[in-house]
């Protein structure tokens, strides 16, 4: 495969933007759930609007769970504690509609009680994975730049006095330039983030010599790297009160920046039973292995399933040339070391535990924590001796 010069940028938003609230709501709910009943059944999505939150969907749990509480310390967490900040997780209104998951759907992913014996995936769809060896995280490194900024400024909004100029809803942006297919500069940062009432040219020097110099490479940076910081001028009116926020309007962020492909399923406010999103996790598990074992450099997997049936009705991977052994054999060796059916998977990642809500920012891949299992790289050897490596 020819390699070519381009340019490539992803985005990231931090846990104060309206819809990552919204997709840490939903999660922590799903947690509720999990830490008492771990086979409860969780489909819940979040609006929030100025003063207001709203909590819908299904859930069918042995758990008995007092969710406006669970709501509050989420927006209190996150940052926004006081009117001043544009929204209050004290005093804001929340409406619950909840309701059970309809017995149609629960048949098909309870086993036993479905036309097939086996606990049958939660819906139809397609699910992808991927891995790349241009980070020691193996993810792409326009996304993984961009998390890390925006993690930092959270922890330095906690955790620096200097810094408490600083308001929960950050975004950041990272464009870098390719030659011959490898990265060679950094070419353009944007960070805007949310602030108290100061001028512009405080908040520039500030972040830019503070933040995005401390945390990008420096071999990356070069005089003609293009800085755009808070770039409308102003930035005061931010979260809820700025925007409306919706679960799952963020599955780019989510996962691999643009990089890869995407199948269009969110994952907060769902649980394992849910392939959209443990499916996606297997496959970034089967992926990040496949690059680790030094099998490809680069890959791509797609998985894709049938409402209420077991087997995935398709397994594919896809190398962009750079698979160090035939591609047939990369695809077959999949299904023989890792798990694909629903069950199997959640076992085998251990996936019915209340470990979601910090998945729900700075991106559910790529993540040095031992409750993200899909993560880990433990199918190295298997895969080098199944593949002759």
């Amino acid at each position: 495969m020819a390699l070519k010069n381009y340019q490539f940028t992803s985005e990231s938003v931090s846990e104060g933007h309206p819809d990552k609230m919204c997709d840490q709501i939903s999660d922590a709910i799903l947690d509720a759930h999990l830490a008492i009943d771990p086979n409860a059944r969780v489909a819940c999505e979040t609006l929030v609007k100025t003063g207001l939150v709203v909590v819908a969907g299904e859930i069918t749990s042995k758990a008995h769970v007092d969710y406006p509480p669970i709501i509050r310390r989420v927006v209190n967490d996150i940052g926004f504690n006081d009117s001043s900040k544009g929204f209050d997780g004290h005093t804001c209104a929340v409406m619950v509609a909840l309701e059970q998951q309809s017995p149609d759907i629960s048949i098909g992913v309870t086993e036993g009680e479905g036309k097939h014996k086996e606990q049958g995936a939660g819906d139809q769809g397609l699910m992808f994975g991927y891995a790349i060896n241009e980070t020691p995280e193996l993810m792409p490194a326009t996304l993984q730049y961009s998390h890390r900024l925006l993690e930092r400024l959270a922890w330095l909004r906690r955790n620096d006095s200097a810094w408490a100029w600083v308001r929960p809803d950050s975004k950041s942006q990272v464009t870098i330039e390719y030659r011959d297919g490898r990265i060679a500069r950094i070419s353009a940062v944007v960070v805007s983030t949310q602030h108290d009432p100061r001028e512009h040219a405080e908040i520039e020097a500030q972040i830019a010599e503070g933040l995005i110099r401390k945390v990008l490479p420096a071999d990356l940076l070069d005089k003609d790297t293009r800085f755009h910081i808070n770039p409308t001028g102003n930035f005061v009116i931010g979260g809820p009160m700025g925007d409306s926020g919706l679960t799952g309007r963020k599955i780019i962020v989510d996962t691999y920046g643009g990089h890869g492909a995407h199948g269009g399923g969110a994952f907060s406010g769902k649980d394992p039973s849910k392939v959209d999103r443990s499916a996606a996790y297997v496959g970034r598990y089967i992926a990040k292995n496949l690059v680790a074992a030094g099998a490809c450099d680069r890959a791509l997997v797609q998985l894709a399933y049938a409402i209420g049936v077991a087997e995935p009705v398709s397994v594919n991977v896809e190398t962009f040339g750079t698979a160090k052994v035939d591609e047939e054999k990369i695809n077959a060796c999949i299904r023989g070391i890792f798990p694909t059916k629903p069950a199997e998977l959640v076992r085998a990642l251990d996936l019915k535990r209340p470990i979601y809500r910090k998945t729900a920012a700075y991106g559910h891949f790529g993540r040095n924590d031992p409750d993200f299992t899909w993560e880990r790289t433990d199918k190295v050897a298997d895969v080098r001796s199944a593949l002759g490596l």
